[in-house]
């Protein structure tokens, strides 16, 4: 999903890169220009100021210059150059958390109060039990006293081990007595919550690094994970450079990156840290964490969607044989109600829409001013299974005025939105035809849920030749009502 962390920084850069559009060069005076607008986009969002001008020297390198004068088209050539610079700020290549050794491994989470440890303990936990490994959760956050049971309700909720004596003062014992609890239980990952502070100072530090060492004495392996709060911007870059100089850690997890901030944490923190970012919590439930990937990242930034993204969880969601269903229906280009219907559904188990259609190139932009509330769709989805299988077939052609009335009364809509809804699946039929009859003409077959990386291209060719940011409609079923977006309370 496009983190909305990002909302304002993918603006400004977005207002920035338009302003090349449509010249004939790339002159050196059009890059000055650029460049200035780049950069305040970027101090705006919080980027650490070092960073900042790194990234513009090396864009500034690559712009100006001979090769780029004769470009055909300047417009690109900045596009790519700001996405490598992003990707190249955001780590490059992504980092894997390496486990392997005898077992139990052992992550600590270390981060300043409040920051989403125990949060992020948990997802990590789902995370890593979907992968085929059995962990364990231990409290060993004493400082806080809602931690533990915390930490309990989230183990229970993704279906782990939890360690959580009933003890308080010193967490080390705790920390050392957890590694033979795994090895009694049969978990091969342990996963601690430590302590945070409202500050880095002494304590803190000395106790993140007695419990690293406690947990290593069995000779596993022993990673650090610092979690740190995308919202609170370069403070918590600073906490981590801190923390880092001092105890060291293996690798960042950004948490709360849908969240009203600027986003400068997330460019900063691989540059000035040193170590890459993992994780990311992009969303309130347990489902709602994903390995970081920089390439990915920089293109949702720049409203480049993230197909690869969308492709692996759809992949993660549905079985094989739906997924090959879907795509014969969809190929087939005969999409009805019913048909829809299902789509609808599978689309509910992969997550918020919002999210899902910020991955779609092109559609960020489009959707920035618009609120996509799920519940929406629990009232087309209500007018739908108040139609017979008939209507469903073929709502155009069967819907007369009084079984309108009828489906309205029993979805609890009204008339106008069982039009509405109507009139727009008839548009989205048309773009269904036009996509299977463009996917027949390149011989497209249904594949199920193998080659993402195929697939993706795919896509991205089918949305290239129906004009660039997406079918047109599927910004669609405006019947939904979608609401302008409101700024969020916490």
């Amino acid at each position: 999903m496009e983190p909305d962390v990002f909302d304002t920084l993918s603006t400004k850069l977005e207002a920035a890169l338009d302003k090349v559009k449509g010249r004939g060069r790339l002159d050196e005076k059009t890059v000055d220009a650029t460049l200035k607008e780049i950069r305040l986009a970027l101090l705006e969002a919080d980027v650490n100021f070092k960073v900042v001008k790194g990234i513009l020297a090396r864009l500034r390198e690559q712009l100006v210059g001979e090769d780029v004068a004769k470009a055909l088209n300047p417009s690109q050539t900045v596009i790519k150059a700001v996405d490598a610079e992003l990707t190249r700020a955001l780590g490059g290549e992504s980092a894997t958390l390496d486990l392997k050794g005898p077992p139990p491994s052992v992550i600590v989470l270390a981060g300043l109060q409040g920051s989403g440890k125990t949060t992020a303990a948990g997802k990590l936990a789902k995370l890593l039990k979907s992968k085929g490994r059995n962990p364990m959760l231990v409290a060993c956050d004493l400082q806080r006293p809602a931690a533990v049971e915390q930490l309990k309700v989230n183990a229970k909720r993704v279906g782990v081990h939890v360690y959580a004596p009933v003890t308080s003062g010193d967490p080390v014992p705790v920390a050392r007595e957890s590694i033979a609890k795994a090895k009694e239980t049969g978990c091969d990952t342990v996963i601690v919550d430590t302590a945070g502070r409202l500050h880095v100072d002494e304590v803190l530090l000395e106790q993140a690094a007695d419990i690293k060492r406690v947990v290593g004495a069995h000779g596993g392996v022993v990673r650090t994970l610092f979690v740190i709060d995308a919202m609170i911007g370069q403070e918590a870059v600073n906490v981590a450079k801190a923390f880092q100089d001092q105890v060291g850690f293996d690798g960042v997890i950004l948490s709360k990156l849908d969240g009203d901030a600027r986003g400068g944490a997330a460019l900063s923190v691989r540059e000035v840290t040193g170590t890459p970012i993992m994780f990311a919590s992009v969303g309130e439930g347990m489902e709602d964490f994903e390995a970081f990937h920089p390439d990915r990242m920089a293109g949702r930034i720049l409203g480049m969607g993230d197909m690869m993204s969308l492709i692996e969880k759809a992949e993660e969601t549905y079985t094989e044989e739906e997924t090959a269903k879907a795509e014969q229906t969809l190929l087939s280009g005969d999409f009805t109600l019913e048909d829809f219907l299902e789509q609808l559904q599978m689309l509910k188990r992969m997550g918020p829409l919002q999210g899902l259609l910020g991955m779609m190139p092109g559609m960020s932009k489009q959707l920035k001013d618009v609120d996509i509330d799920d519940r929406q769709f629990a009232r087309v989805e209500a007018i739908i299974r108040s139609m017979t299988p008939k209507e469903r077939r073929d709502p155009k052609g069967v819907l007369n005025g009084r079984r309108r009335k009828r489906i309205a009364a029993g979805s609890g809509t009204t008339v106008t939105e069982v039009n509405r809804l109507v009139k727009q699946f008839a548009e989205v039929q048309k773009v269904m035809k036009s996509a299977a009859k463009m996917a027949g003409q390149q011989g497209a077959k249904p594949k199920g849920a193998k080659g993402a990386k195929g697939q993706a291209a795919a896509v991205r060719q089918l949305q290239q030749q129906m004009g660039g940011g997406g079918p047109a409609g599927m910004g669609g079923f405006q019947g939904l009502q979608p609401a302008p977006k409101r700024s969020k309370r916490r």
